[in-house]
């Protein structure tokens, strides 16, 4: 797809959004901002302090977005905790997350090349039964993995690191949407829910939507989500990446 005068839909919240705003305007795009999640902190943050506290007692800690590195270390900051223990394994999920965490000074032990579960049990191979893992992250995500870490005899705890909570787009992001659009990207599963319940708020149906737009995921997860949420999904990243999203719209 040549994407210049594209006019293409972005449902990431408007923080994450202006990379990838840049980049489609760099390709000749028109970017539209539609946020449609945010991510606002906790008002009690004692779970996951009384794990950071305990943090000598797991195995592994998986990260599995730059919120949940964000959050992970400015609890440590606020705790005064200046050290992780050095036998303490690192999981990120996507290069995103990856070169959060080293900027904080810490090297990933462990980065599947797919976010998928299976992806994540296969890279962990035998180093799952009697761990301990610690998975602080959204209010939103999903249980499949600490599921399938479990049922392969690892001992988890999910805890909550932060919320996502669903927004209304400004009139003029609802306007865009009304008009005509070519393309709607989503970033991840908690999107597709925040935009799903845009859609339900507004009595909208996508087969509805002027122009008939494509419907473009990051990665294999956030278009099953997609997919369980009603929509066909016309383009899905091989690289999950913002750069690997551009790179499936390009192709088309």
């Amino acid at each position: 797809m040549n994407l210049t005068d594209k006019r293409i839909l972005i449902t990431r919240p408007r923080v994450q959004a202006e990379e990838f705003a840049a980049a489609l305007m760099a390709e000749g795009a028109q970017p539209i901002f539609f946020p449609v999640i945010e991510i606002f902190p906790l008002d009690d943050f004692s779970s996951l302090d009384k794990a950071l506290h305990h943090l000598d007692q797991y195995d592994w800690l998986i990260l599995t977005s730059v919120h949940s590195v964000d959050i992970f270390f400015k609890r440590l900051k606020f705790l005064n905790i200046r050290q992780m223990p050095r036998h303490l394994q690192v999981a990120v999920i996507g290069s995103k997350t990856a070169s959060h965490l080293s900027g904080h000074g810490v090297k990933p032990n462990f980065i599947p090349e797919e976010y998928t579960v299976e992806a994540i049990l296969s890279g962990l191979k035998k180093n799952i039964s009697g761990k301990r893992f610690l998975l602080p992250q959204s209010d939103l995500a999903r249980e499949t993995l600490a599921k399938e870490l479990c049922s392969r005899g690892g001992v988890v705890d999910e805890i909550i690191a932060y919320h996502t909570k669903t927004i209304h787009p400004d009139l003029s992001a609802m306007d865009a949407l009304r008009s005509d659009v070519d393309v709607i990207t989503f970033a991840s599963p908690s999107s597709v829910k925040g935009f799903l319940d845009i859609l339900n708020k507004y009595n909208f149906k996508l087969r509805d939507l002027p122009g008939n737009p494509l419907v473009a995921c990051i990665g294999p997860v956030t278009a099953s989500a997609a997919r369980e949420a009603g929509f066909i999904v016309d383009i899905e990243a091989k690289e999950h990446t913002i750069a690997g999203l551009i790179t499936a719209l390009k192709k088309i």
